[in-house]
């Protein structure tokens, strides 16, 4: 592995912690804003690694306020972060990738598909990272590029992002429950990595408020309106620690989510593992049918149709 970060210490710890567990990595002090700097890390993975097999866009930083609160400088620094990072990093990934193929994971968020109040600037620098990963994803497929290009979309994760984020309120920032396990997406990433697939929601939050923002739009609207904005302020005093221009990065790996449990997502699991996903709701599925035939009897008005059950357990299970 090769880390990149604006943080040298953060990175150092984490680098230490991968070798002591086993692993090989290096790192690289590096802004994604700056393309130079993102060069500097392809070529580090070449020196060490001798190849790239897989790029993952992930840094991301986040503003709580209303927009007209926002200032126009703050603004464009997300976006600098949030889009053009990703943009760089992927144009950089996409010139190792082409000879040998490999794999463009690019971190999003449910605000890709859905925005949220208080959290706008942050929700369109996601839609715009969702409008040009699937770009590039057609784009790569058309000239028969051997990369695949996925987009992660994760409800709320239980990192010390809302200590971090550039807050223009009081309160310190709270993400909405229910907050998932940073693992989840560490593991849909590396899932990502060896088979290829679209698009990965982390919780099954995260894949409802998809659903239903296309579905039922208009009260999504008003469901955000009237119970998101107040979800999203703790009680206590905000920090003035944002990472929105400078690295504010300790290397943990949760933060303090104010009475929210940090919760593993047994949506995500079924989807990294569709065909287990399948074989178990097809038993639990057939179970239920013998059961409901044995209290009938063979046949009749009472008796149970496993294909039908079967049909019902597998959508209840998507992949």
């Amino acid at each position: 592995m090769v880390l990149a970060a604006r943080t040298r210490e953060a990175l150092a710890e984490a680098v230490d912690g991968i070798k002591y567990a086993g692993g090989d990595a290096v790192f690289v002090e590096a802004d994604v804003t700056k393309q130079e700097d993102l060069e500097r890390v392809a070529a580090a993975a070449l020196e060490r690694f001798g190849r790239i097999d897989s790029w993952v866009n992930n840094a991301g930083v986040g503003i709580w306020g209303m927009i007209d609160e926002v200032s126009e400088a703050d603004m464009r620094q997300l976006f600098e972060i949030n889009f053009w990072g990703v943009v760089h990093g992927s144009q950089i990934a996409v010139k190792h990738l082409r000879a040998h193929g490999g794999a463009i994971i690019n971190v999003g968020s449910v605000t890709s598909d859905r925005a949220l109040p208080v959290q706008g600037i942050y929700s369109a620098s996601k839609h715009a990272m969702k409008g040009f990963t699937d770009a590039l994803r057609m784009e790569l497929e058309h000239e028969g590029a051997p990369i695949s290009v996925t987009l992660i979309k994760p409800a709320s994760i239980g990192t010390p992002m809302p200590q971090h984020v550039k807050d223009y309120h009081r309160e310190e920032p709270k993400f909405p429950p229910p907050v998932y396990a940073p693992e989840e997406v560490a593991k849909t990433i590396l899932h990502a990595a060896e088979y290829p697939v679209r698009d990965a929601f982390i919780g099954s939050g995260a894949r409802t408020m998809s659903v239903l923002g296309s579905l039922a739009p208009r009260l999504m609207d008003w469901i955000s309106a009237k119970f998101l904005v107040p979800a999203q302020f703790g009680t206590r005093q905000a920090t003035a620690t944002d990472n929105l221009h400078y690295g504010q990065a300790e290397a943990r790996v949760r933060g303090d989510h104010q009475g929210s449990t940090i919760r593993p997502s047994l949506y995500t699991k079924a989807a990294r593992h569709p065909a287990m996903t399948l074989t178990a709701a097809g038993a639990a599925a057939a179970g239920v049918g013998l059961f409901l035939w044995s209290r009938s009897g063979r046949g009749g008005e009472g008796s149970a149709n496993p294909e039908r059950s079967t049909e019902a357990e597998v959508e209840a299970h998507p992949s």
